[in-house]
């Protein structure tokens, strides 16, 4: 079982509750989850209910059965508090997808640096006085570290540096 994510991959849903999504095949111009990210594998997906105010982001499991299925859902962010939603009848859009909490920002230092930046460190947080995090990849090709703002990057400059790009 690996992550796999994969562009253009759709399908349909008309399942109900908070358990196994049952997928109706793929929607015109998209592969399905089965062919696009495989049997077993785990993949970040978007569930929208195309009638409700109804919608969730996760990590969850492909299974190649009758019909295909998206199962062991982990929710990442929803309409529901961040919880697992109570999908209502009706038909839902079920794709794969790349969360904006899982990204992390790119920054090249005036020494050549580059600091990749959590997406959890936004300014909300580091108002809250959280230690900024970066990883920085170092030009004179050393292995990669964690560094934080008492090293001399400050929360300030990686935002603003974010924002310019």
């Amino acid at each position: 079982m690996a992550l796999v994510l994969n562009d253009r991959v759709k399908e349909t849903s008309t399942s109900t509750g908070t358990g196994t999504i049952n997928l109706a095949g793929a929607v015109s111009g998209f592969e399905g989850f089965v062919a696009g990210i495989g049997n077993s594998n785990t993949t970040y997906y978007a569930i929208a209910h195309q009638s409700a105010n109804e919608w969730e982001v996760g990590l969850g499991t492909i299974t190649d059965a009758s019909p295909d299925t998206l199962t062991s859902r982990s929710v990442i962010s929803s309409s529901n508090s961040d919880s697992a939603v109570d999908f209502s009848a009706g038909t839902k859009d079920v794709f794969c997808t790349f969360p904006a909490s899982k990204t992390m920002d790119m920054t090249l230092t005036t020494a050549g640096d580059i600091l990749y930046a959590s997406a959890n460190n936004t300014p909300a947080r580091l108002a809250k006085g959280s230690a900024l995090q970066v990883l920085q990849m170092n030009a004179g090709a050393t292995a990669p570290e964690w560094a934080t703002q008492s090293t001399g990057v400050s929360a300030g400059f990686v935002i603003a540096m974010s924002v310019a790009l």
